[in-house]
């Protein structure tokens, strides 16, 4: 029987010390490894990119080639794997505190752990500027399955994270799995087997959205069936993979009701979520400050892919 999990909680966060985040960027490892996702041509490259000279991995404003960082699991406490997807409405990474950081984080609970710095949309650089990020996320995902023996992973244990716009490119992958926009060298599915969605972007109707993400990725004029087609709440189906999901109350760059739609969505096709909305935190789950944001979901996060198998 299919389990339906719906679970609210809102609750007053409380700044809390002594988690991962609280360490600083100074005590995150170097990857163990990093992948070019495509070995030849780009899908859809028109231009390129200038990468930023100075090295700066706190916020990344533009990516030439898409790649994927690799962080081993400490410890064999799973054989599972989560893409990261860093926010930054389309516009950048917030590389290091949604991806390095996070890495770090699912690699202490026993999961291998894949950054993706993914391309942003430029219709400079790209044919379609729609079609570049979730290219680079479906290759990822059929990368980490194709070598899943390689790095000891069960392929049928794939996950994905996202965090804001990443979140967008999350639910997107999830809704968008089978959509043909490129040819890949792997003859593996992109479907991910679950999502964790972080103070997500969902739909795109402007009313609700986050207008930066919506203009970086299709226009701040798109028509209607361009907005509905990337606003993830209406493209889920039966064969959408469960997901968990976080939001605050008071978050002022991307609303609430992202959460709520997409959770509906879900329950509405029979497929499993836990969406947890906290009456504080703002957008990126911070009431004092940045070091906060683990000890508001993590838990509850790692509880429920304890729950699900996804980590022993």
């Amino acid at each position: 029987m299919k389990r339906q999990l719906l679970t609210l909680f809102a609750a007053t966060l409380l700044a809390t010390g002594g988690n991962a985040f609280a360490q600083g960027p100074a005590n995150v490892p170097e990857p163990a490894k990093t992948i070019e996702l495509f070995k030849g041509d780009i899908p859809g490259k028109i231009g390129t990119a200038p990468e930023p000279k100075d090295g700066n991995q706190f916020w990344i404003t533009s990516v030439d080639r898409p790649s994927l960082a690799y962080y081993p699991a400490a410890n064999s406490s799973s054989n599972t794997a989560i893409i990261v997807c860093p926010g930054g409405g389309y516009a950048g990474l917030s590389y290091m505190f949604e991806g390095t950081m996070t890495a770090q984080w699912l690699s202490s609970q026993g999961i291998s752990a894949f950054v993706l710095k993914y391309r942003l949309p430029s219709d400079q650089t790209m044919k379609d500027r729609k079609n570049g990020p979730l290219q680079d996320v479906q290759q990822a995902i059929r990368y980490v399955r194709a070598n899943a023996k390689e790095y000891g992973i069960d392929p049928s244990k794939i996950g994905v994270i996202g965090f804001s716009a990443g979140g967008h490119l999350a639910s997107t992958i999830s809704t968008h799995y089978n959509d043909d926009v490129y040819k890949s060298e792997y003859n593996v599915s992109a479907r991910p087997d679950f999502s964790i969605l972080i103070y997500p972007v969902i739909t795109l109707d402007p009313k609700y959205t986050h207008a930066g993400t919506r203009e970086a990725l299709i226009g701040k004029d798109a028509d209607m069936p361009t907005t509905d087609r990337y606003s993830s709440h209406l493209q889920v189906t039966k064969d959408t993979p469960p997901a968990f999901l976080v939001h605050a109350l008071d978050d002022k760059l991307v609303p609430y009701v992202n959460s709520i739609l997409y959770a509906n969505a879900l329950r509405q096709y029979d497929v499993q979520c836990e969406l947890h909305l906290y009456a504080q935190g703002d957008h990126g789950l911070r009431v004092k400050n940045p070091t906060d944001t683990q000890a508001f979901w993590h838990d509850a996060c790692e509880k429920w892919m304890r729950m699900n198998g996804w980590i022993k």
